[in-house]
């Protein structure tokens, strides 16, 4: 029996899953239940309709019921907490995919649940402290920023979104991106936005953000080792985009 489906036939309400070095299952699928994920160590990416997602340590994603999802990790160990609902709410808070950096107190929350993972008997203990964090999830997601990029349909698009995932270690020409695609700049610059609903460059940047994050979560590299690797000629550089994507540094950040 797949997790999924094991969780949408136990009968409370909420149920605590805890997965220590986790191997994903990278297969589309959905559940009736809806499920908070929190990435306690290591990073996820999570595909949702077109987009992809990134799930860093001491982030969470609430995905709502019955949304097709999968997730793919590179990290070599990656520990998940997670939490299944079954939603009766009319709060369309809870309709929407949510992802959100973790508050402390959250944190804390949640790493107290590791006493009812797995456990399929009922308690009112574990039912009123899973449902304190249920109520509150709108507070803590104020103010949070979803880190994501599109993958575009247009073939064009799709090759030149490769090529920038290939080459970020270097500089970017845009303008040669758009004559090697047969593409004046301008078209270029309409379709990208069009399909994408940003312009080339921010999404240059935010592959580059994006990528940098991955580099950080596993701990190997410096900051001023990542910034090169993600084709920044400068830590100041780096470090300045990641605030402008973030509104933290990039020492700030996993810490966060």
């Amino acid at each position: 029996m797949k997790n999924y489906e094991l969780v949408d036939r136990i009968a409370k309400k909420a149920y605590v899953w805890f997965e220590d070095n986790w191997i994903h299952d990278s297969n589309e699928h959905s559940h009736n239940r809806a499920q908070l994920v929190y990435v306690e160590k290591g990073f996820q990416y999570l595909h949702v309709a077109g987009r992809i997602y990134l799930l860093p340590q001491n982030h969470a994603a609430w995905i709502p019921s019955n949304l097709s999802h999968r997730t793919t990790a590179v990290s070599e160990d990656i520990n998940l907490r997670t939490i299944f609902y079954s939603i009766n709410e009319e709060d369309n808070f809870y309709d929407k995919l949510r992802i959100f950096s973790v508050p402390p107190v959250l944190r804390e929350m949640i790493s107290y649940c590791v006493k009812w993972s797995k456990k399929e008997e009922y308690s009112i203990e574990e039912k009123a402290f899973l449902n304190a964090i249920f109520v509150e999830l709108p507070s803590f997601f104020k103010g949070a920023i979803t880190l994501n990029i599109v993958i575009p349909n247009d073939e064009r698009l799709l090759q030149i979104s490769n090529f920038i995932l290939d080459n970020m270690a270097n500089y970017i020409h845009i303008s040669t991106i758009a004559e090697n695609n047969n593409m004046s700049l301008r078209s270029l610059e309409r379709i990208f936005k069009k399909e994408t609903t940003i312009t080339i460059s921010k999404y240059i940047q935010l592959v580059r953000i994006i990528k940098g994050i991955e580099f950080l979560s596993t701990g190997k590299y410096t900051v001023s080792q990542v910034a090169y690797l993600v084709g920044y000629k400068s830590i100041q550089a780096f470090s300045t985009s990641f605030f402008q994507i973030l509104n933290k540094r990039p020492n700030e950040f996993l810490g966060s």
